[in-house]
């Protein structure tokens, strides 16, 4: 099963593309983040034609995640089931697709350390905890991925020094990543590729993308049991390139999985 997660950066601006693509890598699997479009304005009939299954959680204009899938996709839930306040964003999606529950998330970003959003981003990540305690367990098939606005470590970002005070890279976001990820999620990316240089975000602004000026921040956190299925993993910076890209790039895992039936 091949699993993929791309922020868009607004689906109504880069669904020529995002349908290109789709027809060209042929995902199982495809999360998105930042559509931009209430649920109303999602495009599923134009999915449907290309051999999808859709959900979509989005007020539009801002955020909103979706998750298309070709083999299946039931058990949609929208945001957390914490015992909490409803989420006043459209962040995170869940379906089961071909046996697998997916959690596509676009994590807030936070804006500066000491603006209230960041304190949000905090929580936001203690509720996705929160919401895995309550509902799953490690040892089920299960990934959680897309835009998570955290830089893991110093390596995942161009240079550390440009970075310094400012979001994404701050050590209470990063503990609360790993709050989540000490649930039981592998960031199989990175096991496999240790070596620095390896992006997924690249501002627009000062040519970024061509200096090699990045950031990894969209990943796929994998339940140990499907991490260990796992058997290749990709950023595609082919889908940076080109006319009006989205300034993420997707980002692709393989895994042996047996397909299962909807039921």
């Amino acid at each position: 099963m091949l699993i993929a997660t791309w922020n868009v950066n607004s689906l109504k601006a880069r669904m020529p593309r995002v349908e290109e693509w789709i027809e060209t890598v042929q995902p199982d699997v495809l999360c998105m983040q930042e559509t931009k479009l209430s649920d109303a304005q999602f495009p599923g009939m134009a999915f449907a034609g290309l051999g999808y299954e859709s959900a979509h959680h989005g007020f539009g204009q801002w955020n909103g995640v979706a998750i298309l899938s070709k083999v299946g996709i039931g058990d949609v839930e929208c945001g957390f089931d914490d015992g909490g306040e409803p989420d006043p964003d459209s962040r995170i999606i869940w379906a089961t697709c071909g046996g697998v529950r997916v959690a596509s998330v676009y994590v807030p970003n936070g804006r500066t350390l000491d603006d209230d959003h960041y304190q949000y981003k905090l929580a936001w990540l203690e509720r996705l905890r929160l919401h895995l305690d309550r509902h799953h367990t490690p040892d089920e098939l299960l990934v959680v991925l897309g835009d998570w606005n955290i830089a893991p470590a110093d390596i995942d970002v161009w240079d550390p020094r440009k970075f310094v005070g400012g979001t994404h890279v701050s050590q209470p976001e990063r503990d609360a990543l790993r709050r989540v990820m000490d649930w039981g999620l592998v960031d199989t990316f990175r096991q496999r590729y240790p070596d620095p240089g390896l992006y997924s975000y690249w501002d627009y602004r000062a040519g970024d993308f061509h200096q090699k000026r990045g950031m990894r921040i969209d990943y796929l956190l994998s339940s140990k049991a499907l991490a260990e299925l796992n058997r290749s993993d990709l950023v595609d910076r082919n889908a940076r390139k080109g006319t009006k890209p989205s300034d993420h790039a997707p980002v692709l895992s393989w895994f042996d999985v047996e397909v299962q039936e909807p039921s």
